[in-house]
């Protein structure tokens, strides 16, 4: 099935293609259409249905969407869904009209907002009662809403997460693979960063490969009626 990515980001394309082998994945700019859509809304799943209802409206075809970023317990979920447009402390939701800051850049001021807010201290009992930190005080974790939008009656949602915690210094920031925050993201379990892993791996247990899943199996039901 030919499935339209509503996304410019060509590493989501590459994980998508991967994850759904069966399918033709396709994005917006490899049959030159104009769509940058503004994400207005509060949660991952509202900007990731608003992606998928525009698209679906250029090209009335199955559309696949995603909402995701990385969110981080201590900060109160920062950066969430202003992941992609974090600019550092005071402007996480980014600076509008200005150009994407630099992913390294992004990287450093994450770390420095979470060094900063645990030495001027959080209360850890609080929060651990509340069911936050399930990783520690450098707890994090990815998010990613999916939504499979087949036409305006007829779609469907997968929302999944990958658990892990933020280094501790950006110096200790590793790995080639993957991309965005993944150098910082020291997956829950292991040793080792989401950039550490090979595709296979981070496709395995990552909030995007899971939710993926579930959306794979959807559309195979929903093509058998």
């Amino acid at each position: 099935m030919k499935i339209y990515l509503a996304t410019g980001n060509m590493n989501k394309k590459r994980e998508m293609s991967e994850i759904l082998k069966e399918h033709t994945i396709v994005t917006p700019k490899d049959e030159r259409i104009d769509f940058n859509p503004e994400e207005t809304g509060s949660t991952f799943y509202e900007n990731s249905l608003i992606k998928a209802k525009a698209l679906w409206n250029l090209t009335h075809c199955p559309v696949l969407a995603d909402d995701s970023g990385i969110c981080v317990d201590a900060l109160n979920g920062i950066p969430g869904i202003y992941s992609s447009r974090y600019a550092g402390p005071g402007k996480e939701k980014g600076v509008k009209g200005a150009e994407k800051t630099p992913q390294d850049e992004q990287n450093r001021m994450l770390i420095e907002q979470l060094n900063n807010a645990l030495k001027n201290g959080i209360d850890m009992k609080k929060g651990k009662e509340e069911g936050l930190f399930p990783n520690g005080e450098r707890s994090a974790r990815y998010v990613c809403a999916m939504v499979l939008y087949m036409e305006p009656e007829n779609l469907y949602v997968a929302q999944e997460t990958f658990e892990g915690t933020l280094v501790e210094r950006i110096e200790d920031a590793r790995g080639n693979g993957g991309f965005g925050y993944d150098p910082l993201f020291v997956v829950a379990g292991t040793n080792k960063t989401a950039a550490e892993l090979t595709a296979e791996e981070k496709n395995a247990i990552s909030h995007r490969g899971k939710a993926a899943r579930v959306i794979q199996l959807i559309a195979k039901n929903f093509l058998k009626n």
